[in-house]
Order: C-alpha cells, then structure tokens, then sequence
C-alpha cells in the first residue's frame, strides 16, 4: 500500500466528504494585512463542525474502510482535535471508539470527545507510549486503529483543504499551514504542489518543538526533547515517518514561532477577524506578525487556521480578560 496520497486521493476524498462536512470559507483579513504585510486570507477551519479540520482526515478514512473492519470499534490516540473528528465519525457510523488522550489535554477537548459518545482513556506518556497502549488494546479487541497523521487516506483528507484554496483564491501566491504530526501540510503541499506548484508552502512550527526544522536541517527525521509549548496540538518530538518525505518533497520553507508570537497571532484574529483560534491554529499569524516569512505587500498569503477548540478560562488569559 501506498504511503502517501496522490492528487486522485484527495480528489475522491472531496466527493466523499462532500456531504458530510462543512466547506469551510476563505476569509479576507483586511485590519491584520498591514502588520502581516501582505494581502492575507483565512481559512478558517475553526468553523468545522468538531471544530478543527481533523474531521477531513477521519471521517474520510472511517468511509473508506470495510463496515466489517469496524464492526467492533475504532480507537487512536491524540492531543484532542483527532480525538473529536473520530468521535463524530464513529457517531455517525454507530461504532465504538476508544481514544487514548495525553492527561495534558485542554478540558474542553475531553469534554468534547466524550460528549460524542467516545471512551476515553487518559495516559500519562509520550506520544510513542501512547501509540504502544492503542496496539496493546486495539489487539486484545480486534478494533480499527486509525492514525491521525501517518496514514495516506488520513492525509489526503486533510488535503482537500489545499483544493479548496485554490478554487476559491486562484491566484493564491503562498499557502502557511501550521505543522505538527505533519498530516495535515502533506495533504495540503500534495494537493498544491501538484496542481499548481508555483504556489509557496511554507510549514509553520513551534520554535520550542523543532521537530520538522532540524531533520531538514540535518537532512534526516531528527528527534529531539520533548518541551512544552502553548501549542499544544503541534507538540511532537519526532517528525512523523510517512509525512517527512512528502514535506522534503513539496513544503518550500519551514518557520519556527516562538509561543509569545502565537499568542501575538490568537489576539490579532480574535481582536481584528473576530474568529477564535486556539495556540496551534494562530501560528501561521504569529509568523506574519513575527515577520518570519519573507511577504510582499502585494502577495496573496492564505494562512490555515486548523483548529478552534481551547478552556475559556485559558483564553480569558490570553485575551487578558476578567475571569
């Protein structure tokens, strides 16, 4: 089986998908373009029915295998946006899902998952150790394991995104997407770079997780200690295995933000673009207002926003509001 999703996969994966999600609309940022300097659009997967776009990659992958595959019951592990996609899908296909959540997850996102029905498990452990105790109990029960960034049918869900923004902004000139497992930006950079490769994609990575930036830099996947960051759902220590190659292939440039521009960027969109967005969906923002990437004040630059799910009384903190 192939390891990564071609242009033919993310379109199938558009049809299939067409029903079931929200085609989420591309936004322009008109009060943010002066301190981005650039011509900057959103899309704003902040507005997906679970709240990130993670709903793509799931639902498509949980429609694409056999009802006898599933009959027992589907379980992964995820910082939480994963957790809520396979919850929904699982609902809806009325199977079981089983998801195993670092006990650092934000309290809305557990809230969220069990509220669509899904077990969860909460582990104290690093991702690896995370994924150990999903084959352990995928094994004992004979349930589906569905992987947030690793699998191909996972990614080119996430890649129907890219042929949005080009459907709905021809012209695009740069496309940042935010990088964490690498899922999502391998979708993203297939389904551009391979229909039209003069757009730039540039990954957007927390400088306290360096994942991605250093096996570039060092011309291998590079693991590193794990450090914690606000952005949370981009905190890995190894970049993944099938997502590396595809991001060498097609991301033309990798940024890191450090959390104090993040947060830069989570004030800027709910201050000037009145959208919600948690630490990981603000960090392509936090770049442009960072002035990390090189933009022209006439570029057309579409940031992705993955995802909006975070504590209200976290973002009373960030937003330096009243409790």
């Amino acid at each position: 089986m192939r390891n990564y999703p071609t242009i033919q996969d993310i379109r199938e994966a558009q049809q299939r998908l067409k029903p079931h999600i929200r085609r989420t609309p591309l936004l322009r940022a008109d009060k943010i373009e002066k301190a981005a300097g650039c011509r900057l659009y959103l899309k704003p997967e902040t507005l997906q029915i679970t709240g990130a776009f993670k709903i793509r990659g799931a639902l498509n992958k949980a429609l694409s295998l056999p009802r006898e595959e599933i009959a027992n019951g589907i379980i992964a592990t995820s910082s939480g946006n994963h957790a809520q996609a396979l919850a929904y899908a699982a609902r809806m296909l009325g199977v079981k899902v089983i998801l195993v959540l670092p006990v650092t997850t934000p309290k809305i996102k557990i809230a969220n998952t069990e509220a669509f029905g899904a077990e969860v498990i909460l582990f104290d452990g690093d991702n690896a150790a995370r994924w150990r105790k999903v084959y352990e109990i995928a094994e004992g029960n004979n349930y589906a394991v569905i992987h947030g960034f690793e699998d191909p049918v996972v990614m080119a869900g996430q890649g129907t995104i890219g042929c949005e923004i080009l459907e709905d902004l021809e012209d695009v000139d740069t496309v940042i997407v935010p990088l964490g497992g690498g899922g999502l930006i391998s979708g993203i950079a297939t389904a551009i770079k391979e229909t039209k490769p003069s757009v730039r994609v540039i990954g957007a990575e927390p400088a306290l997780t360096p994942k991605y930036f250093y096996s570039r830099k060092n011309k291998e996947r590079t693991s590193l200690p794990l450090k914690n960051t606000i952005a949370d759902g981009l905190r890995l220590s190894v970049p993944g295995q099938n997502p590396y190659p595809i991001i060498e292939k097609y991301v033309d440039e990798i940024v890191l933000v450090e959390d104090e521009h993040i947060i830069a960027g989570m004030r800027a969109l709910a201050k000037d673009a009145k959208l919600i967005a948690e630490p990981a969906a603000s960090i392509g923002i936090g770049a442009l207002l960072a002035g990390s990437i090189d933009v022209k004040p006439d570029e057309k630059v579409c940031a992705v926003l993955s995802g909006g799910n975070w504590d209200l009384s976290d973002l009373a903190e960030i937003y330096n509001l009243a409790p």
